[in-house]
């Protein structure tokens, strides 16, 4: 995918596990779970706004993208060239 979740950084930075952010941010470990294993297909503005709160960070210390190497260069181009 290429978008790429780096909250486990985030939390190895700041020192702090999982449930703890879970906990403080207001969601279940199970869905934190999804987010930062990249498997969400999405997450909502409120939720973000949290973890940047909790995180002491900005949106882009914890979402990042990359370009997919099995696609298209560019996205506005099906053929890739």
């Amino acid at each position: 995918m290429p978008i790429v979740v780096d909250i486990d950084v985030m939390l190895a930075r700041r020192k702090m596990a999982v449930g703890t952010l879970a906990e403080r941010v207001g969601i279940t470990p199970a869905n934190l779970a999804v987010l930062k294993n990249g498997r969400a297909k999405a997450v909502r503005f409120s939720t973000l706004e949290a973890l940047c709160e909790v995180l002491d960070c900005q949106p882009g210390d914890l979402l990042r993208w990359e370009p997919d190497p099995s696609g298209p260069a560019d996205p506005r181009d099906p053929a890739g060239s």
